[in-house]
């Protein structure tokens, strides 16, 4: 998930869901020149990053990529609710690109729909990606692409209004603890903890951490540990900690209230950095906690380099050499450099973390990271996530108390995933 300045996307919270009127098996591959070798010729790539011109170094890469494959390729950029759309499509009508650069809560629905080959189809080697990152790509025991990159979520924290409350940030380890923070905090006259709690994905997006830092899981909404995170939130908010403006928060402007310099804490992502460093106040930067303490498990954001069905499966040789260059290590270090990822191999994020130490505490956050689609749910998720994020929202506002909304949210969930 990703928020401005790329444009695309929400961060990497948009999800894009898609409703699938039939079977779209008939843009499978027919089996015919199933034997044939790639001979050259022209391979079309389509990424989410429009951002990205032609002369850029992604462009270079992509270049790059298809010469060593033995191919000249052809980039398309676009916006990501448009690509996945445009993916769609192009895969009825027969003229799918040969390699496809999706969001991963994406990969699940284009998996289902048929529209994309498993990697042990294409030979696709994914033995050095993370598990946890490899969660979105799962579907039915088969895994489809591999992971470009990874963001996720943590709690940036101003130095100087923890200093001013008296607050030690090696203190803030689960839940009690940040509460108490937030309790110093707000008594010595600042504000406490921003967070988007918006009802659309991105409200999900950011209560997941705390969700599942409660052990909760995304097929059960009402279990006791679930209902302690709505709690958690809702009595932060009743009590000062929280301002009401989370309720309509997006990701960027709760970042923006983190910025005015005011918040002790603020959730957010790896794609603010650039931002923090212009914020004029020092920063730093702890995991989510979980309520009994460690890192808990944040929301996956980023891509998934996939290739989708062709009627030539000979096609499917290049197509693996592309994805193999693109996700090498040393093109993974450039190129999630540049998208501010954390890399999904143990190499590349030790490489990062050696170039910029920082990034150590956005790299352990990656690894106890799971994905939103991840546990075999795929396409079943945003018929969870709505009503999850439409309960917090009513526990918020205090038109239900956390038990009811959450019992209602199950309800609503159970009946849409039979």
């Amino acid at each position: 998930m990703r928020t401005p300045p790329v444009k695309r996307r929400i961060v990497g919270c948009g999800l894009v869901t898609v409703a699938l009127a039939g079977s779209m098996l008939g843009c499978a591959s027919s089996g015919d020149d199933a034997g044939q070798a790639s001979g050259g010729g022209t391979y079309t790539i389509w990424d989410p990053y429009p951002q990205f011109d032609g002369g850029s170094a992604w462009a270079r890469l992509l270049g790059k990529c298809g010469s060593g494959a033995g191919v000249t390729v052809k980039r398309t950029g676009y916006d990501t609710s448009d690509l996945t759309n445009k993916a769609l499509l192009a895969a009825q009508q027969g003229n799918a690109p040969d390699v496809l650069i999706v969001d991963n809560p994406v990969v699940s629905t284009l998996a289902q729909a048929g529209v994309l080959t498993s990697n042990d189809e294409t030979g696709i080697d994914t033995s050095a990606i993370e598990p946890n990152l490899l969660g979105a790509g799962r579907i039915g025991g088969k895994t489809y692409g591999t992971p470009i990159g990874a963001n996720t979520l943590a709690l940036y924290y101003n130095k100087a209004v923890l200093k001013s409350a008296g607050v030690d940030i090696a203190s803030v380890r689960d839940w009690a603890s940040l509460t108490a923070a937030l309790a110093k905090v707000t008594a010595a006259g600042k504000k406490g903890i921003t967070f988007s709690a918006i009802g659309t994905e991105e409200g999900s997006f950011q209560f997941l951490p705390w969700f599942w830092g409660a052990g909760a899981q995304l097929t059960r909404l009402d279990s006791p540990a679930g209902v302690s995170a709505v709690s958690l939130w809702t009595d932060w908010v009743k009590k000062g900690y929280a301002p009401n403006s989370v309720l309509n928060n997006t990701q960027t402007t709760s970042w923006q209230e983190f910025a005015t310099g005011r918040f002790a804490f603020g959730e957010n992502g790896t794609w603010q950095l650039a931002n923090a460093k212009k914020a004029g106040f020092d920063y730093g930067i702890i995991p989510i906690p979980g309520a009994q303490g460690g890192t808990a498990p944040a929301p996956t954001g980023g891509e998934f380099v996939t290739v989708p069905v062709q009627k030539k499966t000979g096609r499917y040789a290049a197509s693996e050499k592309i994805v193999a260059c693109l996700t090498s290590t040393d093109n993974l270090y450039a190129t999630d450099t540049t998208l501010s990822y954390i890399a999904p191999t143990d190499a590349v994020r030790a490489k990062q973390v050696a170039a910029t130490p920082a990034l150590k505490v956005w790299a352990d956050a990656v690894h106890a990271a799971k994905a939103r689609t991840g546990d075999d749910l795929g396409t079943k998720y945003p018929r969870i996530s709505q009503p999850m994020w439409t309960a917090v929202q009513a526990a918020l506002s205090g038109s239900k108390q956390p038990q009811a909304a959450l019992t209602a949210a199950q309800s609503t969930a159970a009946a849409a995933t039979r």
